[in-house]
């Protein structure tokens, strides 16, 4: 049976070489993995508005807190405490931010810059506000506010899953000691892990060694009692917090502070299911690289075999 073309009608290899590479380049481009943008510090942790509202009539509280939000932005960028006034006599605005001590000055501005809107639309105008991100947080107090003791309880929430077996307590007591002590070293912010237990904890920056040890010690104290077996958990006092997350199947390669399955709309570092998510896309990425080259070699395989029949004729 005659060919359907002409030897100078029939398409040249090459035409078809360039038509697979580009189809087998373009598999493997489907299957390189897309970056994740890790913004979890600026998520919402809680909220504490003052429940007597700001009478400003003549605008004054306004501009000097207008002015201390600002002072407290700009700090920001080079600083991961920052503690300032605003105003004079009744009208003076104590206020503050804190990053978290693991935060890049470049990410610490980020989460900062955002607080001010966001205390204004969750609380209002309001004597005082705290609002807490995971990665930071702001207050600020008008002259006058009664603060609350260093060691009150602000919020806490204990992760749905508790532990099965034994020996999670002494590993997570274990950690929680190491813990205690290294922040005290580390003067005010520290985190660790010992087997598979991940904790972290971080005091107000101008509290002292000793004290931030003891608010530590007491948030912990906290911790084993209102969390349980609980394998994740983070307990935030007036004056610190602590942080801890048990990966009973074996850790994340780099733990972040992200949702945990906690019974409340906030958590630690990320759970082990997502541990478990990121393994089945890395096994994804290299089957179907595997399987990308293998087309690939395929192709070149076809286009030679195409070549020689070429010539042939």
């Amino acid at each position: 049976m005659g060919s359907l073309f002409s030897s100078s009608d029939r398409p040249s290899p090459l035409l078809f070489i360039s038509a697979l590479l580009f189809a087998s380049s373009s598999f493997l481009l489907g299957l390189a993995p897309v970056s994740e943008s890790a913004t979890d510090f600026k998520t919402l942790v809680y909220k504490g508005c003052a429940k007597q509202v700001l009478v400003d009539p003549s605008g004054v509280y306004s501009q000097a807190l207008s002015a201390l939000f600002g002072s407290l932005v700009s700090q920001s960028t080079k600083a991961k405490f920052f503690k300032t006034t605003s105003g004079s006599g009744q009208t003076t605005i104590t206020g503050l931010f804190q990053c978290r001590g693991d935060l890049s000055n470049s990410d610490c501005y980020k989460c900062v810059s955002g607080l001010p809107i966001l205390s204004d639309k969750l609380c209002g105008k309001t004597i005082a506000a705290r609002v807490q991100l995971y990665g930071c947080y702001l207050l600020y107090e008008v002259a006058g506010f009664v603060e609350v003791s260093g060691m009150e309880m602000l919020y806490k929430t204990c992760g749905g899953t508790n532990a099965a077996g034994s020996g999670f307590e002494e590993r997570r007591d274990t950690a929680f000691s190491v813990l205690q002590s290294g922040v005290v070293s580390g003067h005010g912010f520290y985190t660790t892990s010992y087997q598979s237990m991940y904790v972290l904890a971080q005091c107000e920056g101008d509290v002292g060694d000793s004290d931030c040890g003891e608010c530590v010690k007491s948030a912990i104290q906290r911790a084993q009692v209102e969390c349980g077996s609980s394998i994740s958990g983070q307990i935030y006092l007036n004056k610190c917090f602590i942080s801890y997350n048990y990966y009973p199947n074996g850790a994340p390669q780099k733990p972040s502070p992200t949702g945990s399955s906690s019974s409340s709309s906030s958590g630690s570092w990320s759970s082990p299911s997502g541990s478990g998510q990121n393994t089945g896309k890395t096994v994804a990425i290299i089957l179907g690289g595997a399987a990308g080259v293998g087309f690939l070699v395929i192709c070149l395989l076809f286009a030679r075999n195409l070549m020689k029949k070429h010539d042939d004729f």
